[in-house]
């Protein structure tokens, strides 16, 4: 697996993000669109979208000042930033083309459809100084920083395990994700790799994966359903199970160690209550804490200091890189 390096680059600094969107599905328009406009340092400048019309209806909604069909238009408008949440097939060219114009990015995962994709996508941003970040924002919510925080501090003692479970009904449609040649796969692609990012966050490096990638219920291009193992570089395991079949699904986390456990309720998939994290330590009563949270919010402050301070954001191209190289393991396993 590749390790997470901190790249330094000198760059100049920024006051302020001009952004651009490139993407205009709902996440765009319902997610993302709506958490950087509570942004004092951010503003959307431009919108992209193979639809004129859905660019400039988008545009006209979020006050952006111009909506493209052609992206290297889009790339010339007056941004220093760029968000792309098109479907996965385009994110190879765009960020590419993005960084080649000197764009820092904040790219949908996954962050391609393959690994030798993704390492050129990495490598195109390197080469022309600019930052690239993936859009995991499970690990950003409050609770999953408080369950991070308790696992170094060592009060969980030795990690056993780290479980975490993503499950929703989503039957296939005309949507790209179910069009292998644009998603490269369905509910591991799609929600497995936000569970793969989480596993990474608490439980550190991977260096085994065994599992399933399978169509239990819904028959289609892509897998509706994966789980799998994961074997952790300094012990303990950790794993997952998503799948596209399932309404009322427990989704939860789970963190056991030898010194107790912890879990955490309410902050993935589609639930409207306030998250729940449940701390029970050996010799200590157990706790619980609720907290509502807007994790899409909550990221894009963070990619915001980032690309104004011109740091590393906390979530780069090379971690979708070694998620993408986790999720191939995966697949490959079941051909």
């Amino acid at each position: 697996m590749v390790s997470k390096d901190k790249i330094k680059i000198k760059r100049k600094s920024i006051v302020k993000l001009r952004w651009g969107a490139a993407g205009c599905g709902n996440f765009t328009e319902f997610g993302f669109l709506p958490a950087l406009n509570q942004l004092k340092r951010s503003k959307l400048i431009s919108v992209y979208s193979s639809d004129i019309n859905r660019a400039k209806s988008i545009a006209t909604k979020f006050n952006a000042e111009a909506g493209y069909n052609n992206y290297s238009e889009f790339l010339q408008s007056n941004i220093n930033a760029v968000y792309i949440g098109s479907r996965n097939s385009d994110h190879h060219s765009q960020v590419i083309q993005a960084a080649e114009a000197g764009k820092n990015i904040l790219c949908e995962k996954p962050i391609a459809l393959n690994s030798a994709q993704a390492e050129e996508m990495v490598k195109a941003c390197e080469e022309n100084n600019v930052f690239l970040a993936i859009n995991f924002v499970h690990r950003f919510h409050p609770l999953s920083y408080k369950a991070n925080e308790i696992i170094n501090k060592g009060m969980l003692g030795k990690i056993v395990s780290v479980s975490v479970n993503f499950n929703v009904d989503y039957p296939p449609n005309n949507n790209f994700r179910f069009k292998k040649e644009q998603s490269g796969g369905g509910a591991l692609r799609d929600i497995g790799t936000h569970m793969i990012d989480l596993l990474r966050f608490f439980g550190g490096e991977i260096t085994d994966v065994k599992g399933f990638v399978d169509n239990i219920v819904y028959k289609s291009e892509v897998d509706d359903f994966s789980a799998a193992v994961l074997k952790y570089k300094k012990g303990g395991y950790g794993q997952f199970n998503v799948s596209f079949n399932n309404p009322k699904a427990f989704n939860r986390i789970e963190i056991l160690g030898y010194n107790g456990c912890i879990s955490i309720e309410n902050i993935i998939g589609g639930s409207k209550k306030a998250g729940k994290l449940t701390i029970n330590l050996k010799g200590e009563g157990k706790k619980a804490f609720r907290r509502r949270a807007n994790k899409q919010l909550v990221l894009l402050r963070s990619i915001q200091k980032s690309f104004i301070k011109n740091e590393q954001p906390e979530i780069t191209g090379n971690d979708g890189l070694i998620n993408m190289r986790i999720m191939e393991e995966l697949e490959q396993q079941c051909l």
